[in-house]
């Protein structure tokens, strides 16, 4: 999607073909030209912030050589602020990826975080983690790196909620929100991952409430450029009034 850093620079001085995709907001929807251009008969995802440890590479290559499944579902091990976290849905058996798969077993829709359709009758195999490895994800940085992200998935959140006509209530945010805190500190238990654990959960739980407001805004106003507009329209009302001081 017209990467600004030097992701498409370094990609092909490792010889990579690099195919552009349009920018869009469920930007998950590029995978899916992925697909359309590779050439094998498995294919394998990976991000950028991602890398795969040579006992992990070594068990994916002879899945594919047995040739007995048609889709993987691979443990990650995610980075959190300086530190693997352990827990908190975050874990590396907690959180695991579809991402190695037979061609016309797997395709991929627009909604982020679930993206990823396993067609009907594909065999798939899950792998454990410390036994057969775990993609390493190097995710946030800081908190601001979070919070950056955090404003920027929420945006593509409330949008597809907008679309499908979700209607947004403040009991229902606060439901939904406290919820997740629950289950990503308790019963994902966040709380052994220590002080990174509790502040995830919640910021976790400021998602949905960032989500529903983002929601209620574009159901209710509008969206910044409609806001703008009305904007520009009070400013011309207000200088076109004659006040006689």
């Amino acid at each position: 999607m017209y990467s600004t850093d030097r992701t498409v620079e370094i990609a092909q001085e490792f010889g990579a073909k690099v195919f552009l995709h349009e920018r869009v907001v469920e930007f998950e929807i590029a995978r899916k030209l992925a697909i359309e251009k590779a050439s094998n008969d498995w294919m394998f995802f990976l991000d950028a912030d991602e890398l795969v440890p040579f006992p992990l590479a070594r068990c994916l290559l002879q899945i594919a050589h047995e040739d007995a499944v048609d889709v993987v579902r691979v443990p990650r091990l995610n980075y959190l602020i300086g530190a693997a976290m352990q827990y908190s849905g975050w874990g590396p058996n907690q959180d695991k990826q579809y991402r190695l798969f037979r061609r016309g077993k797997l395709g991929v829709r627009a909604n982020m975080h679930d993206h990823i359709e396993v067609f009907p009758g594909a065999k798939v195999h899950e792998l454990s983690f410390p036994s057969d490895g775990a993609i390493i994800h190097f995710s946030y940085l800081d908190f601001e790196h979070f919070i950056a992200k955090l404003n920027r998935y929420t945006n593509v959140h409330a949008l597809q909620a907008a679309k499908t006509g979700e209607h947004p209530h403040i009991v229902k945010a606060l439901f939904k929100a406290t919820r997740k805190f629950l289950a990503y500190y308790l019963l994902r238990k966040g709380y052994r991952d220590g002080w990174r654990g509790i502040y995830l959960a919640l910021l976790m739980f400021f998602y949905e409430i960032a989500t529903f407001a983002k929601l209620t805004q574009l159901r209710l106003v509008g969206d910044r450029e409609d806001i703008q507009n009305m904007y520009a329209k009070e400013a011309e009302r207000y200088l076109s009034e004659y006040v006689e001081c």
